[in-house]
């Protein structure tokens, strides 16, 4: 076999492995390129393998679908996917008189063909906004992956296209109701969203409209639930600043709701309520779990605030969105997320669903005054459905559900929610998939964690993972604190000088799944991504004899050096995640977990990297220098691999067969590693 890679240390500076940050330089990619050659002919045993796998995940989706349409005005707009395709394409078709869903394949409009755009490189579509009028559509794209966007306007009648003439930008565009004024914002050296333009098609300039000079703060257009508002949000990761517009007269200015105030968030939505034309505003004012406010439409600012639905420690209001006839509040209670409904002049009422474990949207992208409204429900044993909920009475119907080609049945996987035990006492809520006739029995397990963010890692179907549990594995997820689960609580305990809770809610997850018989550390797999590929890189340092393999897709493994340095994309605003390593304590708080610094001789599982060159969230050197130190420290001979996916950046490649290749390789490699030991 070739020999592994040895990336060049420098011990002359503090960090060894500084120069392959030094991003397009001869030596930096001959590295990278090696590293990638180095993982191809070390799975070369597994070509066939990979192949087999790739042709099971391709032959369980069905290439040649139709999304369920959504009716809006004169139309049906859907998407339509072919065998061959890596994108869906976007139509449009007249509405049927009669209220149905059917699409007239003969009359429908091609408004936009990623396929013809994208040719055989990266393609990310950011905005896709037909204007209220119906007459056009703007849309952006980034095609290199790093989440830049061009600007583009078509006019749907005729077919003539205009490229915006603005540069670095974030790919959010917002319609006014004119439908010929647009919104969109622009990003700054450290690529965040920092002002907002408007801009009327024809016109040579755009305007700037806000410009916000706080690097903690992102900024976001959006339209409201009604269409008949525009709202500005601000927000940093602890606070929020609202400012609206009425949708009718886009050059007024924007009207601030609640002027900034450090720890509080909040969110407006605009709507009928009661019967009249108003305000709900989601606010953490009264208590962390959030509260609900209602305000007038002609007064909206925040002394007018009056209290609709109190503050309740036992449950977390996640978010709210307004129809004509109700209301709706996403809940988060248990670690289950529930939708409760609140008609208008009606008794509200909660969301009946099937399984123990599951995960749950609302779907608010149709019309304002519709009866019904669509929610998005899947588990781990249950494909995705798009139901329609009757507001009124709750009479619930499965418009589709994503098939499952081939032979499936739900019924032959069982869903569990576990719970484990922290150090501390603290139980921790796992979700577990896996054939009813590979139980009783320890198996191979994968395990998936994040805890980031207060981002709820709530259990998905997945037509790939069927691959692996075909195969007798299970599949996990560790609901670790630093994610939303459990409410804003939980966020909080896993966060800042509390981070160190996720690492060990993630090994006593691991931890009970061994001791309750699902798997043994020989057969026990773990994966992360992002924020969750520094929760990898932490507990394989502090316990890697638990685990057989790991995943770390673009992992934040490089924190310390990355916190470290405020001209890196998205830094400053992750200071209220973290903390700022400025401060001498911060500083030596986070190098007490940073994977990338504590790194040392000592056995590792076998380990896959994965990195996107464009990545602009997690760069790539971040997974080049951790697997460059593991491979110069560790005392094992297990295999250490990097993938640097080039024509990429934090989502991964673009394409869905390219998707597929991709996590059959992660499969192909997974096998391999748990087939030997």
């Amino acid at each position: 076999m070739t020999q592994a890679p040895i990336a060049r240390a420098d011990h002359h500076t503090a960090d060894p492995y500084r120069w392959l940050e030094q991003r397009d330089s001869p030596e930096v990619l001959a590295y990278l390129e090696a590293e990638n050659a180095y993982l191809e002919e070390s799975l070369r045993d597994q070509d066939e393998l990979r192949e087999t796998l790739f042709q099971e995940i391709k032959g369980r989706i069905r290439e040649t679908d139709l999304s369920l349409p959504i009716p809006w005005g004169p139309h049906l707009y859907y998407q339509r996917t072919s065998a061959g395709d890596e994108y869906p394409r976007h139509y449009r078709g007249p509405r049927p008189a009669d209220g149905s869903l059917k699409v007239d394949e003969d009359a429908e409009q091609l408004l936009l063909d990623p396929n013809a755009l994208a040719g055989d490189g990266y393609l990310s579509l950011g905005a896709f906004s037909v204007s209220p009028d119906h007459a056009r559509l703007a849309y952006s794209l980034d095609t290199s992956g790093d989440e830049i966007y061009r600007l583009f306007v078509k006019e749907l009648d005729s077919g003539e296209l205009h490229e915006l003439p603005f540069e670095n930008c974030d790919g959010s565009m917002t319609w006014a109701n004119d439908s010929r004024t647009l919104f969109f914002a622009e990003l700054d050296d450290t690529h965040r969203p920092h002002k907002l333009y408007r801009y009327r098609l024809g016109d040579a300039e755009a305007e700037l409209v806000f410009n916000e000079p706080d690097g903690r703060f992102f900024i976001h257009c959006y339209r409201s639930s009604s269409e008949r508002q525009l709202i500005l949000l601000a927000n940093s990761k602890t606070t929020c600043e609202a400012w609206v517009l009425d949708a009718e007269h886009p050059f007024e200015a924007f009207v601030c709701l609640a002027p900034r105030e450090e720890g509080h968030e909040y969110y407006p939505d605009h709507g009928r309520i009661d019967g009249d034309w108003g305000w709900l505003i989601r606010s953490n004012q009264a208590g962390i779990n959030f509260a609900v406010y209602q305000a007038d439409e002609a007064t909206p600012c925040r002394e007018h605030w009056r209290e609709r639905i109190g503050h309740d420690p036992a449950r977390m209001i996640e978010d709210l969105s307004l129809n004509a006839g109700a209301f709706l509040l996403s809940l988060r209670e248990q670690g289950l997320p529930i939708v409760e409904v609140h008609p208008q002049g009606a008794v509200p009422y909660r969301v009946e669903l099937p399984d123990a474990a599951y995960s749950l949207h609302v779907q608010d992208h149709l019309e304002f005054d519709s009866p019904v409204l669509r929610l998005r429900y899947e588990a781990l044993n249950r494909p995705a459905q798009i139901r329609q909920l009757s507001l009124a009475d709750g009479v619930q119907r499965v418009l589709k559900e994503t098939p499952v080609e081939g032979r499936f049945n739900a019924d032959d996987y069982l869903s569990l929610r576990l719970w484990a035990q922290a150090k501390d006492g603290t139980r921790v809520p796992i979700s577990l998939v896996a054939r009813r006739d590979s139980l009783g029995r320890p198996a191979p397990l994968y395990l998936y964690g994040y805890g980031a963010y207060g981002e709820s890692l709530d259990p998905w179907f997945s037509h790939a993972r069927l691959s692996l549990l075909e195969r007798g594995f299970a599949f996990a997820i560790a609901h670790v604190r630093g994610g939303g689960e459990l409410g804003e609580a939980w966020y909080r305990a896993g966060k800042l000088e509390h981070k160190q809770n996720s690492f060990g809610d993630f090994i006593a997850a691991a931890e009970h799944l061994i001791a309750s018989g699902f798997t043994s550390p020989r057969q026990l797999a773990i994966s992360g991504g992002s924020a969750g590929g520094l929760l990898i890189g932490a507990v394989l340092n502090l316990r890697p004899e638990l685990f057989a393999a790991a995943i770390a897709e673009v992992p934040f493994v490089d924190v310390l050096n990355t916190m470290h340095n405020p001209d890196l994309p998205l830094t400053v605003t992750e200071y209220d995640e973290w903390g700022d390593p400025n401060d001498p304590q911060v500083h030596e708080r986070i190098k007490a977990y940073a994977p990338y610094e504590n790194v040392r001789a000592q056995d590792y599982p076998a380990i896959l990297a994965v990195a996107g060159y464009h990545d602009s969230r997690v760069q790539y050197w971040e997974a080049a220098k951790w697997v460059a130190r593991l491979r110069a420290c560790k005392t094992d001979d297990n295999l250490l691999l990097l993938k640097t996916e080039f024509g990429a950046g934090h989502g991964g490649v673009s394409g869905r067969y390219q998707a597929l290749k991709d996590v059959a390789l992660e499969y192909a490699f997974l096998l391999k590693v748990l087939r030997q030991v």
